[in-house]
């Protein structure tokens, strides 16, 4: 930047002093008119840093808890969509039994959580999961049992879910936000691999049944997730509404480890305090007037999440493959299971530096064409006895995992973002809520056969292009923008910036 000043007399002798965010080069001229004037006053450069520009391993340790248990829930939620082949009872009452159980326990926190700490609905959700997994340990046999234990471990993960949506997003810095939040669909796509790798290979001629397997894998992932308790940290902002300020200073500074100073440690606090008192200095009403527009673009948006895994797309999968292989044991499940989980890792790493639009919008492009095309291959009844089309289904269905993998992160990071401080709970668990009605649906609507498939892949193939457009149209990208920022971009009534 040059700055020049022209004048007709005597240069004043004075320090000039510029602030700048960015190492930028300032360079000052001195024109005159008359006589030789003294040289410059001598220039200080001052580079402020960005305020909210810290990632550190204690943001992502205070998820690490919920991580491990969002991987169980995974387990669960691939049981009820078909991944439960061994079990020699399955009913509709079992298959939507976990999803009914989320509904309970996000109704129950989105209605505790303001005024309880978020260690709370971790450890009682971990103890509820840790319960569940025991009775399949222990009763592997017992229909009525395990019926129990998936209600009890659906409840324990709907306690959890709202809880941590809000919490990822207060505990993260604006350029680490979207990795912190996505933990939530990369602990589940994780779960969701592994049933559905080991239901698949798995036969009867073994030892150990599958339900045992199944209660194992949670018994130590959730033992390992209540540990991680140790090690969490509480949201300063729900201090600063318990209007405890010493302790908010201090969750602040472990959340900013090695970037925390007496200024930076300030201007986040200032930063979480100014988020609190707008918050607070409005009414619900006009915090749920605000939440409309947000509230319609994320229930949609995290709508979507429910079709990127639902109980049509793994019984497709189950069908082509024994078409192709001619047996329940086959490779293909293998690599439907992780491409999902791939696709969620490679997202969690471009969420903040290339932004959450962009790979979102590239993930549901591609999973809508995936859909429609496997509805293509299933318009024609005979198609579906046929190897070679059978195939096909197979492949776009591996496919399709991976670029529903690249989608749902974002819709994790959106909802920690895009509601007024007050209303957020609830709001939250009600789109929760309601992407788990949309799994019972499914499930209690969908019949096997071919007719069924091509329906069912038609009608949400063309959802996902509708959505796809009006996504692009109306979905912020809140790359890099602290909570009071996203929050603002999110009540616009349409935003088409892409990066």
């Amino acid at each position: 930047m040059t700055t020049t000043y022209v004048t007709t007399g005597q240069v004043p002798v004075q320090q000039t002093t510029f602030i700048t965010t960015g190492p930028q080069q300032t360079q000052t001229t001195y024109i005159t008119t008359g006589r030789p004037q003294p040289p410059p006053p001598p220039v200080v450069v001052v580079t402020a840093p960005t305020t909210g520009r810290w990632a550190t391993a204690a943001q992502t340790q205070s998820g690490t808890a919920a991580c491990f248990l969002f991987v169980y829930a995974g387990m669960d939620m691939a049981q009820s969509l078909g991944w439960s082949s061994l079990f020699t009872v399955s009913t509709l009452e079992f298959q939507y039994s976990w999803f009914v159980g989320v509904i309970i326990g996000a109704v129950v926190s989105a209605v505790t959580s303001s005024f309880l700490p978020k260690m709370v609905f971790y450890g009682l959700g971990g103890v509820m999961n840790l319960i569940d997994a025991i009775i399949f340990v222990s009763a592997p046999y017992e229909y009525e049992s395990i019926l129990a234990a998936r209600y009890v471990g659906g409840v324990g993960i709907g306690l959890i879910t709202v809880p941590f949506l809000i919490h990822s997003a207060e505990i993260a810095s604006s350029s680490n936000r979207g990795s912190c939040s996505a933990m939530e669909q990369y602990g589940l796509a994780l779960g969701v691999a592994i049933q559905v790798i080991y239901d698949s290979q798995w036969t009867q001629s073994l030892d150990m049944t599958v339900n045992r397997v199944h209660g194992i894998f949670g018994i130590v992932f959730t033992a390992i997730a209540l540990g991680s308790l140790a090690v969490s940290t509480e949201s300063p902002i729900f201090y600063i509404r318990q209007n405890q300020e010493q302790k908010a200073r201090a969750s602040l500074k472990r959340l900013m480890g090695g970037y925390w100073t007496q200024e930076s440690g300030e201007r986040a606090y200032n930063e979480a305090k100014l988020y609190v008192v707008e918050g607070s200095s409005q009414g619900v009403g006009e915090q749920l007037g605000e939440s409309l527009m947000p509230f319609l673009k994320l229930l949609l948006f995290r709508c979507f999440v429910a079709f990127s895994f639902s109980l049509p797309l793994s019984l497709s999968m189950l069908s082509s493959t024994y078409e192709v292989e001619n047996t329940t044991i086959a490779w293909p499940p293998v690599i439907f299971g992780i491409l999902r989980l791939i696709g969620a890792l490679i997202t969690i790493g471009v969420l903040d530096p290339v932004g959450r639009k962009f790979v979102s919008l590239l993930g549901l492009m591609c999973m809508a064409g995936l859909m429609l095309g496997m509805a293509g291959v299933y318009g024609d009844y005979s198609n579906i006895a046929d190897l070679y089309f059978m195939w096909q289904v197979c492949r776009l269905g591996m496919a399709f995992q991976f670029f529903a993998g690249l989608f749902i992160c974002s819709s994790s990071v959106y909802l920690g973002e895009a509601f007024p401080m007050r209303v957020k709970p609830f709001l939250i668990g009600l789109i929760v809520c309601l992407e788990q009605v949309i799994h019972i649906i499914v499930i209690v609507t969908f019949n096997v056969g071919a007719n069924h498939f091509y329906s069912y892949f038609v009608a949400v193939g063309i959802i996902l292009v509708v959505g796809l457009v009006a996504f692009a149209v109306v979905m912020p990208e809140t790359r890099g923008m602290t909570l009071r920022q996203a929050g603002e971009r999110f009540r616009r009534v349409h935003d088409v910036m892409a990066y």
